[in-house]
């Protein structure tokens, strides 16, 4: 039984182009194709659409170097 997707606001760390973003995009779309990532570069703020718990997203972001640094 999977779980209904659920959106994440998380501040993250260190992103600071655009090959940030592909990234931790293609991080999260690995484990979770149907996920919607939205990224805003001068805010550090990845927001997340997903059936990933938020531990899994922050591990997930953390695998690429980048730091999650608050939530909301």
């Amino acid at each position: 039984m999977s779980t209904a997707p659920a959106t994440e606001v998380l501040h993250v760390s260190g992103m600071t182009c655009q090959h940030c973003v592909r990234a931790v995009t293609q991080a999260i779309r690995a484990r979770d194709a149907a996920a919607d990532v939205q990224i805003d570069l001068p805010s550090g703020t990845v927001s997340v659409t997903s059936a990933l718990p938020r531990q899994t997203l922050q591990e997930l972001i953390a695998e690429e170097g980048y730091e999650v640094v608050a939530g909301s």
